[in-house]
């Protein structure tokens, strides 16, 4: 489903109530992911990517059957920041169960992070996607998980290993390692870092999704981001996913 034409509200209220008209798989994936077709009751139509609980393959590090949850998670994060570049998330049920829904984003299969780094008036995004990233503690952020629409806006999908407790950030975005993160983004994690901590009413929906030693551990990495204020650097942990793509 191409959001661009509703409000994330109301994407978020398609995706929660519209039917399933057809689900088809997507391969090359290490979990069950599908291509669904949904139907709102008033006739609107919409395509979605659907990643049921039931599908997500056992990993050692990660409890099983989070992913989802982790999906919807960063969603609620970035809406919650105010960075709006993950395309609308629900969790719901379908043909597969419990899982998550994603508006599809319709993009240009050809680009990715290697060749949007080039551009200049890509770049932008780009750097708050990474702060995003180190927040989140994304650990899966691929070259091929940055997605551009016909506006000219990146979109990141694919975050089911987020939210960790302990520091994994895997990331094929290490080029602004050390440089100066803009004012106005570090701004913005001190606030959102302020109203997770309160918790204010608002950071419920997405406090609801992880677990309080994993909250502890995100309000950590913003005081880290605060102190130092620049992006941050590979380790000697493996810091890139694979495929780079």
């Amino acid at each position: 489903m191409d959001p661009a034409p509703l409000t994330f509200d109301d994407a978020e209220a398609f995706l929660t109530t519209a039917e399933f008209e057809d689900c088809r798989p997507l391969w090359h994936s290490s979990n069950y992911v599908f291509l669904g077709q949904l139907t709102a009751a008033d006739g609107k139509q919409g395509t979605a990517v659907y990643k049921p609980r039931r599908g997500e393959s056992p990993l050692w590090d990660f409890p099983p059957g989070t992913l989802f949850r982790r999906e919807a998670a960063a969603y609620r994060l970035s809406r919650l920041m105010g960075w709006d570049f993950i395309p609308p998330t629900v969790i719901r049920d379908g043909p597969q169960g419990i899982g998550s829904v994603q508006a599809f984003i319709r993009h240009d299969p050809n680009s990715h992070f290697f060749s949007q780094r080039d551009d200049p008036a890509l770049v932008p995004q780009l750097q708050r996607m990474a702060v995003f990233d180190f927040i989140a503690n994304n650990a899966d952020r691929k070259g091929g998980h940055c997605l551009l629409d016909e506006d000219g806006r990146i979109w990141g999908i694919d975050h089911g290993l987020c939210f960790h407790e302990e520091y994994k950030m895997r990331t094929v975005m290490w080029d602004w390692a050390e440089e100066r993160i803009a004012d106005e983004w570090l701004a913005e994690a001190e606030d959102v870092g302020l109203r997770i901590a309160a918790p204010k009413e608002e950071a419920g929906p997405f406090l609801e999704l992880i677990s309080k030693a994993e909250r502890t551990a995100l309000l950590s990495r913003i005081d880290r981001l605060l102190n130092r204020r620049t992006f941050p650097t590979p380790g000697p942990h493996r810091s890139y996913p694979w495929p780079l793509v």
